[in-house]
């Protein structure tokens, strides 16, 4: 279709583009029409990938309607383009003016197909069928009018057409917001709880026929005795007579107990009715307590909590043969006053051999999205420092003032970038850096000096040297003199606890227990290390690199708990 419609702008919205089409390929196929200004393809802001749309902007805004009227629905890299008008004002896009629905599409309707039947109507600027992860169409699809004359017209005319063979329908648009709002839901089948063991089949049609005819009544009968479960459904004629019913004898006392009468519901239905209930009357009382010891039973977590106020249960979980204590567990209170203070007295508070953990027990996937965005901000922050970052993914080394002659010393894995669980002496926690000790100088990747370590002395002139080049690069550029040095004997736990400090202890220990955490938990290796550095004893964590079967034990502790979390 030829359009009369004059455009304001001269920027195209180009939509289904396959990932690897570039700026490049693009300009090949627009600029043919008209010489194009410039084009983006719309990317991620974390990988860079394509989000498979884009926007061409000519210098003539003729050009742009022509690209619009030569170009739309041609495949590019094989696949069909959808070309529209850039709308940047988001309220012209979301008002619904001139923009209509179309659903019960036949498969074999596409962009072209849709945008060639309602093209009659008036100036079109958007049209589109949706489609799966597949390229399928949903059987649905969307066209957007210049004005809501054109829009109206479509309607009345095509509306209950048939197309390829399906009666289609064609109506307003109408938004996420509208279409979500309540409306009254029509039933004929009604729901019985809390029914007496002896009312039967006929005394329950008896109670409900004055308010119309009754297609169907069943009591649940228990198939061992035979007896009701205390429940039954009853199918009316007509909705207003299934409605009146749930109005009036909801909550009346029948055959001594009081009736519920309520809609019936499809099953998923009323889960996720009963999971909103749940989550809604426990919201802000229900606490999770983690770190745990396991003397702690559920009938002592309640004596330790019970000082806050009124517990409507206390647990600790166990492992699936309710032996174990998995280490973390729930109070719930009866108000949020009761919980919020027994979070701010209890959290940290040691219980045993072990400090607690206590905050407000969320949903999984809240406190998942919670960390993430914790993460996010540390990182961020980090990024703001000062100092450049180093290589990518390098180990951190601290080089003490040289004592002896350095030799090469292989690195046996590179410690990850954000390890939480790092040894906690490098300043700041910031890692992929190199730090010089006193009078030391960075060393290569994978050289560090031997001897004794200088009295475990830090002097406080110890400053971050940015690295201006990566580490394997100076490896390279320097000849490595250790062709005849011996290599450094393994630290034993005597030399590990002659050091002065429990971080440089955990520096030792952290070099020693992440690559053989790395061989069965690469993803986890860092987390986990750090885990096992803030709980454990220096001779504990010292056993763990001699004895695999210790470390594959509390491997697994600590994924648990990080599942737990």
């Amino acid at each position: 279709m030829t359009s009369s419609f004059t455009p304001i702008s001269s920027s195209l919205y180009v939509g289904d583009l396959l990932p690897e089409v570039s700026e490049q390929t693009l300009f090949e196929v627009f600029n043919q029409v008209g010489l194009v200004s410039n084009i983006r393809v719309c990317r991620d802001t974390n990988t860079r990938r394509s989000l498979s749309y884009a926007y061409v902007n000519y210098y003539n805004a003729a050009d742009a309607e022509r690209a619009l009227d030569t170009l739309n629905n041609t495949p590019i890299r094989g696949k069909p383009c959808r070309i529209m008008w850039s709308q940047r004002d988001p309220s012209l896009r979301k008002s619904g003016v001139g923009n209509v629905f179309i659903k019960n599409l036949d498969k074999g309707i596409d962009h072209k197909a849709l945008y060639d039947t309602f093209s009659a109507f008036g100036n079109i600027l958007s049209c589109k069928v949706v489609t799966d992860d597949n390229n399928s169409s949903k059987g649905f699809g969307f066209v957007h009018y210049e004005s809501q004359d054109s829009a109206d017209k479509a309607i009345a005319k095509v509306n209950g057409m048939m197309i390829n063979g399906q009666k289609v329908f064609v109506g307003p648009f109408k938004s996420s917001k509208e279409r979500g709002q309540p409306t009254e839901i029509k039933f004929t089948n009604v729901f019985f709880k809390n029914l007496a063991e002896d009312v039967t089949s006929d005394q329950l049609k008896e109670l409900l026929a004055p308010y119309g005819t009754i297609t169907n009544v069943a009591i649940m009968l228990d198939e061992k005795t035979g007896k009701s479960k205390g429940f039954a459904f009853a199918n009316f004629e007509s909705a207003d007579a299934a409605k009146n019913v749930v109005e009036i004898e909801n909550g009346k006392v029948f055959h001594g107990k009081p009736l519920y009468a309520g809609r019936a519901q499809k099953k998923i239905e009323r889960e996720a009715e009963l999971k909103h209930t749940f989550e809604t009357k426990y919201q802000g009382v229900n606490l999770y307590i983690k770190n745990i010891d396991d003397s702690i039973d559920n009938d002592k977590l309640r004596e330790v909590f019970s000082q806050f106020g009124t517990i409507t249960s206390a647990v600790v979980m166990k492992d699936d043969k309710a032996t174990t204590s998995k280490g973390f567990g729930f109070v719930c209170y009866t108000s949020p006053d009761e919980a919020t203070r027994a979070v701010t007295e209890m959290n940290g508070r040691m219980i045993g051999t072990k400090p607690l953990y206590v905050a407000l027990a969320q949903r999984k996937d809240i406190r998942r999205a919670q960390l993430e965005m914790q993460h996010q901000q540390k990182f961020k922050a980090g990024m703001r420092q000062t100092m450049a970052p180093a290589y990518s993914g390098g180990p951190v080394f601290f080089t003490p003032a040289p004592v002896t002659p350095a030799v090469v010393y292989q690195q046996m894995m590179p410690r990850p970038r954000n390890w939480n669980g790092a040894p906690v002496g490098v300043p700041g926690n910031q890692y992929g850096m190199n730090y010089v000790r006193g009078g030391g100088q960075p060393r290569p990747n994978g050289q560090r000096p031997t001897g004794p370590r200088p009295n475990g002395q830090r002097p406080d002139s110890a400053q971050p040297i940015a690295t201006q080049q990566p580490a394997v690069d100076q490896a390279t550029q320097q000849p490595q003199a250790a062709s005849g040095a011996s290599q450094e004997a393994a630290p034993t736990l005597s030399s590990i606890l002659a050091l002065p400090t429990r971080d440089q202890q955990n520096v030792a220990l952290g070099e020693l227990l992440y690559p053989l955490i790395h061989n069965s938990q690469p993803e986890l290796a860092g987390k986990i290390t750090g885990m096992l550095l803030d709980s454990l004893p220096v001779e504990e964590l010292f056993a763990l690199t001699q004895r695999s079967d210790l470390l594959n034990e509390k491997i697994k502790e600590a994924i648990d708990v990080l599942n737990a979390n």
